[in-house]
């Protein structure tokens, strides 16, 4: 059984121009441990599939299956839940708290569900550790680059140990050095914890170096190549 998957999934949203079909019948499977990437230009659709694959956003049709259950059947509580365990994800823009330094930012998910003991910073600190940024734990965003910015967001997604982790465009901000890193970075994770990572993006280099690739164009996907 796949751990993520998309059965002719539909989402439209309404302009000043009318209606507008972004998704048209999508079907996607994603397996535990693989790195998927989906490819698409600006504006083709790539963030609001990745939207509704991790929850954020309702299909207007079709079924996401989170290990073979619907997370838009259960009750909220349960969503919740669904998000906070299985759930991680890496935006574009970091989103860092400015006020604090890199090891409270990655341990935030856990402060939100109300864990904040020395446990959890550990796990904070042995991520960061493992992403590169031992040396950067009491920095404020501030003080760290776009690159250390990205992969202390990184370290954040991973902090309640998810089983899938999404990344809208996460290195869409940094230059080809941080971007190749980043890559490099997000496919030694999955190799190492056996987590699936669901990667959109525009850059083609990405594809090569994914498990699998796809391709988000006029709604619809596409297995890159085909």
């Amino acid at each position: 059984m796949s751990i993520l998957s998309a059965d002719n999934v539909t989402k439209s949203f309404t302009s000043r121009k009318g209606e507008i079909e972004v998704l048209k019948g999508i079907d996607f499977e994603a397996e535990s441990g693989e790195v998927v990437a989906i490819l698409g230009a600006s504006g083709a659709g790539k963030s609001t599939l990745l939207h509704v694959l991790g929850t954020l956003d309702t299909p207007d049709s079709g079924q996401v299956l989170i290990r073979g259950r619907d997370p838009f059947a259960v009750p909220d509580r349960e969503l919740n839940g669904i998000r906070n365990r299985d759930l991680g994800f890496v935006f574009q823009f970091h989103y860092l708290l400015p006020e604090f330094d890199a090891l409270e930012n990655v341990m935030m998910p856990a402060v939100l569900r109300g864990d904040i003991g020395q446990k959890e910073k550990d796990r904070a600190a042995h991520l960061l550790e493992e992403v590169g940024l031992a040396e950067r734990i009491t920095h404020r965003p501030a003080e760290l680059s776009g690159g250390e910015q990205q992969r202390v967001a990184v370290a954040r997604a991973l902090m309640n140990e998810p089983a899938i982790v999404l990344a809208d465009e996460p290195s869409g901000n940094l230059d080809e050095a941080n971007s190749e890193m980043l890559h490099g970075l997000i496919l030694d994770l999955s190799r190492s914890k056996n987590q699936t990572f669901i990667v959109v993006t525009h850059k083609r280099e990405l594809l090569g170096r994914a498990d699998r690739g796809f391709v988000l164009e006029g709604g619809k996907l596409l297995e890159a190549g085909r």
